[in-house]
């Protein structure tokens, strides 16, 4: 089994685009909370908090994952941009979450 050193990993992720290293990212911390239903936990995985310290380029990444696979982006859409647009009749209805966040983004002239 071949290993791979800090070096390397360093040297990789200095030549990633912006887009892949939030895919990357993404990744890492979809295949860690699979299977964790606390909202804790996967706010607060390593990966989903440096997702949000990507700041608000990664925004229409965000969106666009929202909108075609419902991906638990809500936080961190909330943590970038300072908004949240959820009304409390949403609360806990991931469908009627991630509606409120694409209206708001359209209403606030974002594209992905």
């Amino acid at each position: 089994m071949a290993t791979i050193s800090a070096r390397q990993i360093a040297a990789k992720q200095a030549t990633e685009t912006l887009e892949q290293r939030f895919r990357r990212l993404a990744t890492v911390w979809q295949e860690a909370v699979a299977y964790q239903s606390s909202t804790t936990v996967r706010n607060n995985h390593p990966a989903y908090r440096e997702i949000i310290g990507l700041g608000l380029e990664v925004v229409p990444w965000l969106l666009r994952d929202l909108e075609e696979n419902q991906t638990h982006w809500l936080c961190a859409l909330r943590e970038i941009t300072g908004a949240n647009p959820i009304p409390e009749s949403a609360a806990g209805n991931i469908p009627k979450m991630a509606e409120a966040w694409l209206r708001w983004a359209k209403d606030n002239n974002y594209s992905w």
